[in-house]
């Protein structure tokens, strides 16, 4: 997640209208995903079938549903990227004060998200193995306990 953005987005469109902007954007996503939303999107296609005899069935109702149903998903796509920005910055957030938290913890966790591919490769090969020591580990110590409560 880079930081460096958010200061030159608030100085571009102002610190009040991106807070409004995020705040339409969350209510939005949160109306769309409604089981009531999705029910009156249903109501819509079923009242434009049913309606298209009445203009019948020509090119030009097929193309204002068409173009109304494009003009919706290319505006949802950015409302949509909106939240997810912020929900994903806001688990990170998270994240990252339970690793400072944890005195075990690798502080140079923090910024993970900030490394090239080649770095979280690596990183990901070093827990890989961890995580394969501690397998073998723990079936080594439960096959002990197995055989101890056999004798």
């Amino acid at each position: 997640m880079n930081n460096n953005a958010t200061p030159k987005t608030e100085q571009f469109l102002g610190t009040r209208l991106l807070a409004r902007f995020q705040k339409f954007s969350r209510s939005i996503v949160r109306s769309s995903g409604h089981p009531l939303a999705f029910a009156i999107a249903i109501g819509i296609i079923v009242v434009w079938a049913l309606t298209m005899p009445l203009f019948h069935t020509g090119n030009t109702w097929l193309l204002v549903i068409n173009t109304v149903t494009n003009i919706v998903t290319f505006l949802m796509i950015f409302l949509i990227r909106n939240a997810q920005n912020r929900e994903g910055e806001a688990v990170q957030l998270k994240l990252d004060e339970l690793i400072r938290a944890t005195k075990e913890a690798q502080n140079t966790l923090l910024d993970i998200e900030e490394l090239s591919e080649v770095e979280l490769d690596r990183i990901k090969a070093r827990f890989e193995l961890l995580a394969s020591q501690a397998r073998k580990k723990s079936i080594i110590e439960n096959a002990a306990i197995s055989h101890e409560t056999r004798e």
